[in-house]
């Protein structure tokens, strides 16, 4: 790293600048040059590694600072205590979960953004129209009309979220947002391969998790279409009311994908919304060899996906959105006296953001979407996709030609589940230390998952820095680890 600058940081009198900007540029200087030489020689750390015990008690300060302190000092801090300890998901061997790798780009679309300060809940200003440009790319990338409206939010979680209540709102009317359910009996449809966040949603939404039926999956963990069609006649039978179909586009546990065309056939027969909750399987429609795994997608009512996955703009940066943008702001558009619209002024601009998600304090999040897409390119981030897919398949090659270990579910995408088998041990158990030791050691950051009730060995292609190379890594480690453990 470089060597600390003589100069420190002081504040103003009156406010919050320093008083010598020169001083402040210096330092600043020093963290974007670290900054580029973290990202530059990330390969050559390790993946992750455990915060020591005096580090973890340093951290927790013994209570709020009062007086002013050193900037440089602090920034030292944070290159000791933070940087080393960190979850690693911009290293190429970072596997376990489906976590996107950033980019610089969006690094200094960051610096840029928080240096305007925009708030994005409303009004007439520049940054919306950033959003509103990146909603509109984001339609086109999935196929959807010109009516489409969506926000940018913290992360699909949000996203299915209001989804749901958009959902919610056209299957019992605009007065159930003062009303409530008013004793409506909702139901809705997915699979058990369901992100955890579309139950916290129901929960969320007041409509309760036993409401999400789920609906049992065929061999290639999609959806069973018969399954579903008689669960919702059996429960419309018992004076229910179905309304909505939340159809995956890269399951979280194996990277499946429903068969979305089905599911969006049989939503129109049925009058029901159809929803896909495309976490990181979305970006697979900018790659030509991935985009007919997600065709049916553009029939969808509603769609959320992260931009901070596959496209690897830095965290946060998730996406919904609304096909008919009239039903979208139906579910969430209020007008109050505090927040007036006109037609001219900074109060023009309607609808605004706000209109369509629960936030009105919202970030510039858009600038490191909209950089990214525009200085990387659609092309670019789908061959990054495509090549995530690729090493996918690789890894599963890798694990057929090696007897010691068994893949446990087809690959449909970036994810590749299996095992190492070759042991007297249970081997639930012996698995998960083989990933505990394989973590602890920085060389590579596996996760576990259980598929078809067998716990298994997850390793998720999303960074656009790994590498073929990084594949004999992590099983060379995997069989290393397996035969020393077991």
């Amino acid at each position: 790293m470089s060597a600390p600058s003589p100069a420190d940081f002081v504040p103003s009198e009156d406010n919050l600048d320093p008083a010598d900007w020169e001083a402040f540029r210096a330092i600043g200087h020093r963290m974007f040059d670290d900054m580029v030489d973290f990202m530059a020689g990330i390969r050559e750390r390790p993946v992750w590694q455990p915060m020591p015990v005096d580090k973890r008690a340093e951290l927790k300060a013994p209570s709020l600072p009062h007086e002013a302190g050193s900037l440089n000092d602090t920034y030292d801090a944070f290159q000791r205590l933070v940087a080393p300890h960190i979850a690693g998901n911009i290293h190429p061997r970072f596997l376990g979960w489906v976590q996107g790798g950033g980019n610089p780009v969006g690094v200094l679309a960051e610096m840029l953004a928080a240096t305007l300060n925009g708030n994005l809940g409303g009004r007439d200003h520049a940054p919306i129209e950033v959003e509103r440009q990146v909603i509109k790319w984001s339609a086109e990338m999935v196929g959807f009309p010109e009516t489409t409206t969506g926000v940018l939010v913290t992360g699909t979680s949000v996203a299915n979220l209001i989804a749901l209540l958009v959902a919610r709102t056209q299957a019992l009317g605009i007065d159930v947002r003062k009303d409530g359910l008013a004793g409506h009996k909702l139901v809705a449809y997915t699979s058990p391969a369901t992100h955890n966040c579309v139950l916290r949603a129901m929960d969320m939404a007041g409509l309760g998790t036993q409401a999400l039926r789920l609906i049992p999956y065929d061999a290639r963990h999609q959806i069973r279409l018969d399954l579903l069609t008689e669960a919702i006649a059996t429960d419309r039978a018992a004076g229910l009311q179905p309304f909505m179909v939340i159809g995956t586009a890269g399951a979280v546990d194996t990277g499946a994908v429903d068969d979305l065309a089905a599911l969006a056939r049989l939503c129109k027969q049925e009058g029901l919304w159809f929803h896909v909750d495309a976490a990181f399987g979305a970006l697979a429609m900018l790659s030509p060899a991935q985009r007919p795994l997600l065709d049916g997608i553009s029939e969808a009512d509603s769609i959320a996906f992260d931009f901070h996955k596959w496209a690897q703009v830095p965290y946060d940066a998730g996406c919904v959105l609304v096909r008919d943008g009239e039903k979208h702001a139906a579910a969430f558009s209020t007008h109050v006296n505090y927040l007036k619209r006109e037609t001219r002024g900074l109060a023009a601009g309607h609808p605004w953001p706000t209109d369509f998600g629960p936030d009105l304090s919202r970030g510039f999040r858009a600038l490191k979407v909209w950089m990214t897409l525009q200085v990387y390119g659609a092309d670019k981030l789908g061959q990054v996709v495509a090549n995530c897919c690729d090493l996918a398949q690789q890894l599963a090659a890798r694990v057929a030609a090696e007897p010691e270990l068994e893949l446990l579910a087809p690959v449909a995408l970036n994810v590749a589940c299996f095992r190492f088998k070759a042991s007297n041990k249970p081997l639930d158990a012996l698995n998960t230390d083989i990933v505990i030791a394989l973590q602890e050691s920085g060389i590579a950051v596996p996760s576990t998952t259980n598929v078809n009730g067998q716990l298994a060995i997850r390793a998720a292609f999303v960074n656009h820095r790994t590498r073929a190379e990084d594949i004999d890594i992590l099983i060379d480690a995997i069989l290393e680890t397996g035969r020393r453990l077991g």
